[in-house]
Parts: C-alpha cells; structure tokens; sequence
C-alpha cells in the first residue's frame, strides 16, 4: 500500500490556488493508487506552535529554561517533531502546496521545515533522498524574467535549496502566477495570462503526479 503525505500551506481553504493544484495533483495520484493511503497535515488551517522549535532545540543542546519563558515543553514539542519528522520519512512521495506571502517562506513552513532538519538525521543519513516531492506554488504576482519584480521570490529558491539539494529528493514543481490579478484593482489586464498560468500549472501538477505514481506502480508490479 502506498503513501502520499499531503502538506498544506495556505491560510485560505475557498479559493486557494496551491490547494486546488495539490487536489489535481492528488486526484491523479489516487487514480493510480485508489488503496493507498493520503496522510494530511494542514499547516495552514493548523500551524504549529512558534515555541515548539525552540522547545527542541533547547532540549537538544541541554539549555536551561528561563523561568519567564513561553517556551513550550520540550517532552511535548520532541512528540511532535518526532510525529512530523516519521510521517514524512514513512511516506513514499510528498506533494506540499505553498503559496507566496510577503515574497518569503511564512512562519508555518519555515517552522515545519526547520523541525525536519533539526529533529531527524535527515540529511545526514539521507533517509530520504531520492525520494519524489511535488511543490505546488501559488504566486499572487509575476515573478519571471522581465517582471517588474523578477528576483522579489524568495520562496521558491529556499524551497528547492532545501529539498531538492540539501535533502536530495526528487523535486518538481507546478507553479501559477498571477493570482490575484482576478480581485485586486490595477491587475485587470493580466486577468487572462492568470487564467493562462493557472491552467497550465493544473496541467504540470497532474503530469507530475502520474509520473511519481506510476513509479509505485511500477515497482508493485
């Protein structure tokens, strides 16, 4: 039985570009392994504690805890790094969706990804190299060469630093820009080349899908 463990991002549920291309992606993957397990973790209906990583790396080094301190339980916070860190080694493929706020990482994904890197020996042992992850990324401007804002992504290359070269997984991407060009004043005229990026990004979250899926198949057969 496979695995595919899904990580959300977006604090929006309705209407959210990265859900719905993860739901493509998804969708093609079920279809191909319609017994396997989705395992679920929503960092942006459910973010993780802020105090949970100093939590653990406070414990790791042996430091004393202040007694003003806010800082979670270390027995607490090492159980769920723990959690987070084991279902993402246990699967067999990742599909993560995460939209682009403020031009970086936010808080919720930069503190899932930093419980990973601290808690297991991932890198290390490279307990998970070579294993598929596809990021599904919304981006509400245009960000390309050319754009006015070419450069201002700071998401997408820390992400591809992270996975693709420091956990050596294999990496895809299916990206769509310009999002908010439907509801926000002054980008009406890049309505259709959003709808056009949007379209081809279901496109690539599906391509990317059958080919990870069809690998388990493959290797059932």
């Amino acid at each position: 039985m496979t695995t595919l463990l899904r990580v959300d991002a977006s604090i929006r549920v309705d209407g959210s570009v990265s859900r719905a291309l993860a739901d493509s992606a998804e969708a093609v993957w079920r279809s191909e392994h319609p017994d396997g397990v989705v395992v679920r973790r929503d960092l942006g209906r459910h973010p993780i504690p802020a105090d949970v990583w100093p939590s653990v790396i406070a414990g790791k080094l042996g430091l004393p805890t202040p007694d003003d301190s806010d800082r979670a339980d270390y027995a607490d916070a090492k159980a769920l790094a723990d959690e987070i860190t084991n279902e993402f080694v246990s699967a067999d493929a990742v599909l993560v969706a995460v939209p682009l706020y403020n031009w970086g990482v936010s808080q919720h994904v930069k503190t899932w990804i930093d419980l990973l890197l601290t808690v297991g020996e991932l890198q290390t042992a490279g307990l998970v190299a070579g294993k598929p992850i596809i990021l599904t990324l919304a981006r509400g401007g245009g960000y390309g060469e050319g754009a006015p804002k070419h450069g201002w992504d700071h998401s997408t290359p820390y992400l591809e630093r992270i996975f693709r070269d420091a956990l050596q997984m294999d990496l895809r991407t299916a990206v769509a820009e310009l999002t908010l060009a439907p509801v926000s004043p002054g980008m009406e005229s890049l309505i259709d080349a959003s709808k056009v990026s949007e379209a081809e990004a279901h496109v690539a979250a599906k391509e990317h899908a059958a080919v990870v899926a069809r690998q388990f198949t493959s290797a059932a057969a």
